[in-house]
């Protein structure tokens, strides 16, 4: 009789259901221990002893990227005209604004500069602007949100800038071929007023 009652099954019948009294696995059991525990801890770093809020993180992280922006000699601020032409007279300059200027405005400018999604830079006319060097340097860094042109501050430094301006201007009156027609309000010839 003592090997029926071992053999006997623990369970509970209500309403024709059938439960069974099954211990759970030890693997489930010491998950929702290590949870707890987990949720505990948590609770005393976050909430008693003030650990650091996302928001605080974001504003650590951001000073990051801002001291980084500093240290690696990003645009910090208005590019002078006279800065623009004088590497306009270097030839080295204006071949490293060619490299920038394909790296970063090819794409939508065009290798020559005539125009693809974003308009022919080497015509006379200006949707942004009045096409002085001071001008377009300031484009560039401020981007044109409306019209898809991301700014390029914090992307490119200020001799990048400086140089990608003067290769801007070095193309002008070029008319390569397939140029996008003219957009935007004619200007006087940028290099007559100087």
């Amino acid at each position: 009789m003592s090997d029926n009652n071992n053999n006997e099954q623990h369970y509970h019948e209500y309403d024709g259901i059938i439960e069974h009294d099954n211990p759970l696995p030890n693997w489930w059991l010491w998950t929702f221990i290590l949870t707890v525990v987990f949720s505990f801890i948590y609770y005393l770093h976050y909430e008693v002893a003030g650990g650091p809020t996302l928001q605080d993180e974001l504003k650590e992280s951001m000073a990051q990227i801002e001291q980084l922006k500093k240290d690696s000699g990003a645009t910090t601020g208005e590019i002078a005209e006279a800065d623009v032409l004088k590497e306009l007279k270097s030839p080295e300059s204006v071949k490293a604004g060619a490299v920038v200027f394909a790296g970063k405005c090819a794409v939508c400018h065009g290798e020559s500069l005539e125009g693809k999604i974003g308009p022919n830079l080497t015509d006379n006319s200006w949707i942004n602007g009045d096409g002085k060097a001071k001008t377009i340097a300031h484009i560039i860094q401020t981007g044109v949100p409306a019209k898809g042109m991301p700014p390029w501050t914090g992307l490119l430094t200020d001799d990048e800038i400086k140089k990608a301006t003067a290769y801007i201007l070095s193309k002008k009156n070029t008319n390569p071929a397939n140029a996008k027609p003219a957009e935007g309000k004619v200007i006087e010839d940028y290099f007559s007023n100087n």
